[in-house]
């Protein structure tokens, strides 16, 4: 879109929110080693294929879980251990989430970019926390929020001395275990001047739908990231695993390798004629 004022956010060698579309990609939670690096490899050499940017999701703690009993992940130490190994071996950027003040140094030492979770994302104390690490923060938009209220929350970082920032919108929550996606949110995120990225498997979840854990329909992923893109957002962020129907964690709104393959292809071509 010619009349989008973005402020590109730098990241090695490409540019967030400039000439190609970008995409964050990975298994919700670190499982295994194996999975960790099947889905890096596979999603780096689709991403270079299709020249794409790519940065590699994963995360070594959920802490936000439905039930007690449910899978968060490896946690903080185990967890950035096998992150930098990832980075190491694929020579690809990471973005991991945080949940706390404290482990937003300790996450910087592997991350490129630090994620706020939504639920999390006016928690001034970890914005300020992982402000200061000068790493890009990716805020994800609260499903309790209309996007306008992403600008006092940006601000936090901005204040704290860090303007390298991109937000995610995904989804807005309409209660009885639901969320509904508004595109609206991509352009009004965008005239505040931060490049937006769309969770199109977030967005498809079912918030406590199988009452002590979540549940998702995977089927409509394809249709909510090809309606970002036509709407004008600058990246894309999907869960990514080699198994979907066997993951520990958001199982219902994953996809796997194949799904990942045409979803990518199909939004690097609207991206590019939306963005000609």
């Amino acid at each position: 879109m010619a009349d989008k004022m973005v402020n590109i956010v730098k990241l090695n060698n490409f540019e967030i929110g400039n000439k190609k579309l970008t995409v964050l990609a990975g298994p919700c939670a670190i499982e295994s080693k194996d999975i960790l690096f099947k889905t890096a490899e596979y999603l780096k050499k689709l991403t270079q294929d299709l020249d794409i940017n790519f940065i590699f999701k994963s995360s070594y703690d959920k802490a936000n879980r439905s039930s007690i009993n449910s899978y968060r992940g490896m946690g903080i130490e185990k967890g950035l251990e096998l992150l930098k190994e990832v980075k190491k071996e694929f020579n690809v950027p990471i973005v991991t989430d945080i949940h706390n003040p404290n482990e937003a140094q300790l996450a910087a030492e592997v991350a490129d970019i630090i994620q706020i979770p939504a639920f999390l994302c006016r928690q001034t104390d970890l914005l300020i926390a992982a402000a200061k690490t000068n790493k890009i923060i990716n805020i994800k938009k609260g499903q309790f929020l209309a996007p306008n209220q992403m600008k006092s929350i940006a601000n936090k970082v901005i204040e704290s001395g860090n303007n390298k920032i991109t937000i995610t919108e995904r989804g807005v929550t309409f209660g009885y275990n639901n969320l509904v996606s508004d595109m609206r949110a991509i352009p009004i995120i965008q005239e505040m001047g931060y490049p937006v990225i769309f969770d199109a498997t977030h967005s498809v979840q079912l918030p406590g739908g199988m009452g002590d854990s979540s549940s998702g329909e995977r089927k409509f992923v394809p249709v909510l990231a090809k309606s970002a893109i036509a709407a004008g957002a600058d990246g894309l962020f999907f869960e990514v695993h080699p198994n979907p129907d066997c993951a520990l964690c958001d199982g219902a709104n994953m996809i796997n390798f194949e799904q990942a393959k045409q979803i990518f292809t199909v939004c690097n071509n609207i991206y590019k004629l939306v963005n000609a």
